[in-house]
């Protein structure tokens, strides 16, 4: 597939992306930036399932799609997802005796053993096609259609968050599947151990797709160099700026001794009119100069001024002030003995001193998320006891702490009672939430515009809570927001109780030990 200046624009006009011209052959290309930017329009625009508002798209092979989510028919079987309940039906009528001589003609004998080999691929090993679809796990399910695309061979796959939702056992099959696919790949994604499996990194921004050969962590390493040289860049011009000003400010005080001087000697009386009348009109003409050169370097050095600081605005981390919770080293902070909940929960013992950093894992349905709901109080236990002697916050991956159809502002009031207006507006603004952005709509806000209002709103009141609960927190977050998520936890000075999938994350805000739950 080839892109040639390719534009693509929302319904309302707004500008995604510009002039992007990229070509993808039989490499795994991980496609990476900001919410927002236009990830999955760009996958649509290679799939052929829209067209581009400028620019050309060409394939020359066939493309294949897996979107985040697919929801399958309430009667459809294993088979059916896979695409192959009818040339199934066609070699049992044929092995039965049953078959005509058109399912001879059309029998494909090896399309067992292939399915055996791509379901092991996934993971899914011995399952049947017979089985109901809806009936498997949503990770299963995934895992399922991610077959199914493998079995139809496209020339280039097109993958939209693969290993989102995942437990890390799925999240590994899948990055090995993907490692080990042949053919060409492109990958959405914000999972750094799938795109660690990358050939190259192509990140995508209003100006375009900017690519890096190597998978994430070489990325990385270049994402850093260039904020290194932006700051850079960005000092050298304010230093210039200063120069220009000083200089600047040296040849006003210089014109204006000459200016003293002129009139002085012409005060005398002792030139001639016409003498005077020639250094006047030199002295207007110089000035001309002077002030139009003057004016030129200026606007140069602001000009510069101001593209250093456009360029180390598009690079900058975004940051995420932790105001201190002063939580003692010895002070417990949570016990939970014996804990149950009905059958998804089965006695847990866990104890948290002081500022320690525990990560609650294990497979999806093992009863982490009610875990976290037992130990934020929001559900009691069916048996043992959960004492938590310290405030604390529960923060899912959908920030379902802030309700959608309100404002930041009504939010951080309605979790802050008595907070005034401009205490609301003052806390968002530390969180970059400022002026009318933080009268914006929660239900419109991006993920990691989210979970950044979120902690504004729970973090910045008269007493921060001394244990934050995270539920799967970078679910839904681009790579940049899950940088400033864990610098603001490796800040904050509280206990941690987090569930997540991701390593990095994990390794990333220091977690000291982990609770491991089976189910």
């Amino acid at each position: 597939v080839t892109l040639d200046r390719v534009a693509a624009r929302t319904p309302d006009g707004h500008t995604l992306f510009d002039n992007l011209s990229l070509a993808l052959a039989r490499e795994r290309t991980g496609l990476v930036g900001r919410n927002g930017v236009g990830k999955t329009t760009l996958l649509r625009l290679i799939s052929g399932m829209a067209e581009p508002a400028e620019g050309a798209v060409t394939r020359t092979g066939t493309v294949g799609w897996l979107a985040q989510r697919g929801e399958p028919g309430p009667d459809e079987t294993v088979g059916q997802t896979l695409g192959v309940a009818k040339p199934l039906a066609v070699l049992a009528r044929v092995l039965a005796g049953e078959g005509t001589a058109d399912d001879l003609a059309e029998a494909d004998w090896s399309l067992e053993m292939r399915l055996d080999e791509i379901l092991a691929e996934v993971g899914l090993a011995g399952l049947s096609t017979e089985r109901l679809t809806d009936s498997l796990s949503g990770g299963e399910q995934t895992r399922l259609r991610l077959a199914a695309l493998f079995l139809a061979r496209p020339d280039l796959i097109l993958l939209d968050e693969p290993t989102n939702n995942l437990d890390a056992g799925g999240r590994e099959i899948v990055t090995a599947a993907i490692a080990r696919w042949p053919g060409g790949a492109v990958v959405v994604s914000h999972d750094r151990a799938l795109l660690r499996r990358m050939d190259r990194i192509v990140e995508l921004s209003g100006l375009g797709a900017a690519s890096y050969g190597g998978g994430y962590d070489l990325y990385a390493e270049r994402k850093a160099a260039e904020r290194a040289a932006a700051e850079r860049d960005l000092e050298t011009a304010e230093q210039d700026a200063r120069r220009v000003a000083r200089e600047s400010q040296k040849a006003v005080e210089k014109k204006a001794r000459r200016d003293r001087a002129g009139r002085a000697y012409a005060l005398s009386g002792s030139a001639p009119k016409i003498l005077l009348g020639a250094m006047a009109q030199r002295a207007e003409e110089s000035t001309a100069r002077e002030n139009r050169l003057a004016t030129r370097i200026k606007a140069d050095a602001e000009a510069a001024l101001g593209e250093a600081r456009e360029k180390v605005e598009r690079v900058r981390a975004l940051d995420i002030p932790m105001p201190p919770t002063w939580l003692a080293p010895g002070r417990t902070v949570l016990t939970v003995t014996e804990a149950r909940w009905g059958p998804v929960l089965q006695s847990v013992n866990l104890r948290l001193v002081g500022p320690e950093r525990v990560a609650v894992t294990g497979p999806n349905g093992a009863g982490k998320t009610t875990l976290l709901k037992l130990i934020a109080g929001d559900l009691t236990p069916t048996q043992g006891r959960v004492e938590r002697p310290v405030q604390a916050a529960l923060l899912d991956q959908d920030a379902a702490v802030l309700r959608p159809g309100e404002t930041l502002v009504e939010a951080y009031r309605r979790i802050n009672p008595g907070a005034t207006a401009n205490e609301a507006h003052a806390a968002l603004a530390r969180f970059l939430f400022r002026n009318t952005a933080a009268q914006r709509v929660a239900g419109t806000l991006s993920g990691g515009e989210r979970l950044r209002a979120a902690l504004a709103c729970v973090m910045s009141g008269a007493k921060p809570p001394q244990l934050l609960i995270l539920d799967e927190p970078t679910n839904h977050l681009d790579l940049d927001s899950i940088a400033a998520v864990e610098a603001a936890l490796r800040a904050y000075d509280g206990a941690l109780i987090v569930v997540s999938h991701d390593r990095d994350f994990l390794d990333a805000i220091g977690v000291e030990r982990e609770i491991r739950l089976c189910g």
